[in-house]
């Protein structure tokens, strides 16, 4: 076999490989998969996408602890690309993110407590 057909061969490879090592690294939810609908209503935090989860009846149910400040919103976008940790679509910049007891999260608003998820793969 030629020099060539090797490095061609390799070179094949090694593009698959990387292709396939991206998705490896990033298999959670991003904003993109999100923001395609009108009604999202998300933020970002720590690599981590955030959504609404107000109107989830097992959500509403939950009887929390509220705990540590974990983030505040810094940035609001309506585009993935403009994405970054701190940003919302929705939520007011200087918005507080908190912690819980349960799975979720909650961002204080005019005094209102909306419940947020991270969204994760699997």
């Amino acid at each position: 076999m030629s020099f060539s057909k090797i490095l061609l061969t390799l070179s094949t490879l090694s593009i698959f490989l990387a292709g396939c090592y991206g998705e490896i690294l990033s298999p959670n939810p991003t904003p993109k998969d999100f923001l395609k609908y009108e009604n999202a209503d998300i933020f970002l935090l720590n690599e981590y996408v955030y959504s609404n989860a107000q109107d989830l009846e097992w959500v509403s149910k939950l009887e929390y602890k509220l705990g540590e400040q974990v983030g505040e919103i810094t940035n609001k976008a309506d585009r993935s690309f403009n994405f970054k940790n701190g940003t919302a679509n929705k939520l007011p910049i200087g918005t507080k993110i908190y912690g819980t007891n349960t799975p979720a999260y909650i961002a204080i608003v005019n005094g209102r407590e909306i419940p947020y998820l991270k969204m994760v793969e699997g």
